[in-house]
Formats: structure tokens, sequence, C-alpha cells
């Protein structure tokens, strides 16, 4: 379970990761992570922004003891030593996406689900299209796991560091999964 946002001022630390499939901005506030992002100009402004409503931020660019060990964990998700992120995260949204983003962390490494399967979840079956723009909002790419959403056919959909990274992802996921899935 994520944890609801509270509003503060503090410091947070951004660091950038270069991993297989892109560049990601990784940024942590009092000792959890905020912020796990694909370095794209404009989804950096609307996390950066949302972080500043919520929570009152500076930004610095400077590691830090929560970021450093997110490295290490995302080293050893790459090398497929690592099925689950064991991170103290923060997570800030509204309570709509915070619901979809915490369903998010209940698909299993490996395995896939859908937009519509997501809303019935919710038990919120109309509500397809909310769910899609909450997980679009994701600003924890691959320790929220949004790559593992896929259309109801099984076709590759919209994501934030692009197709060729979600493909990835989630060949490396099916090459180290024990799912027959």
């Amino acid at each position: 379970m994520v944890s609801p946002p509270k509003a503060h001022q503090g410091i947070l630390s951004i660091d950038r990761y270069a991993s297989p499939c892109g560049q990601l901005s990784v940024g942590g506030i009092d000792g959890q992570i905020c912020l796990c992002e694909w370095d794209e100009p404009l989804r950096m402004k609307r996390s950066l922004n949302r972080l500043y409503r919520f929570l009152g931020i500076t930004v610095e660019e400077a590691a830090s003891p929560v970021t450093d060990r997110a490295f290490r964990q995302l080293d050893e998700y790459f090398a497929g030593q690592r099925k689950a992120f064991s991170l103290p995260l923060r997570m800030v949204g509204t309570p709509f996406q915070m619901e979809v983003w915490n369903l998010l962390t209940a698909i299993d490494y490996g395995n896939t689900t859908n937009y519509k399967w997501l809303s019935e979840q919710m038990k919120s079956p109309q509500a397809v299209r909310a769910v899609a723009a909450a997980i679009g909002a994701n600003p924890m790419s691959i320790l929220i796991p949004c790559h593992r959403v896929v259309g109801s056919d099984g076709s590759l959909t919209g994501y934030a560091g692009g197709l060729s990274a979600k493909h990835y992802l989630l060949a490396l996921e099916k090459r180290h999964s024990d799912s027959p899935r």
C-alpha cells in the first residue's frame, strides 16, 4: 500500500538513472521515493508541478540515500534478480489516482492485465478512460508497474517511456518470470 500525501515543505533530491531502455529521474524526499519518471520534459514538468502543489517542494539535483537505494533495486530488477521493489514510497495524487496506482502494485511480475479489468476491480466498469488517465499520470514508472497494463486484445498501448521501453520491460519480466502467463 502506498502512503497518502502529507502537505509540508521539503527538498526533493533528484538523480538520473540510465536504464537499459531509457533515462529516468528518481527523486526522494524525507527518506521516501516520490518520483521515478522517464526523462521527458513535459512529463517531468507535470510530475514536479504535482509534487510542488501537494508538498511545497524545492528541487535539487543530488543523490540521496533513498535514491541510491532505488538505483540498487533498479539495477537488480534490470539484471532479472528483483521481482518486487521494497522502497518507501510517497505517492502524490488524487484519491482516485492513488486507488488505481495501488491496484497496479497487485499485478504480479511477469503478468499483465488490461484497463477494463482494473476499472471492474474499482467497482467502476464504466471508468475505463479515467483509469487509463490515472495510469498515464503515474509518477513512479517501473516501481508502480503501469507497464503491465495492456489493451483488452493484449496489444501494447501507450506508455510514458514509449512502446519500445514497455516492450523491453515486459520481455525482461517474461524471461525471468516463474509465471506461465
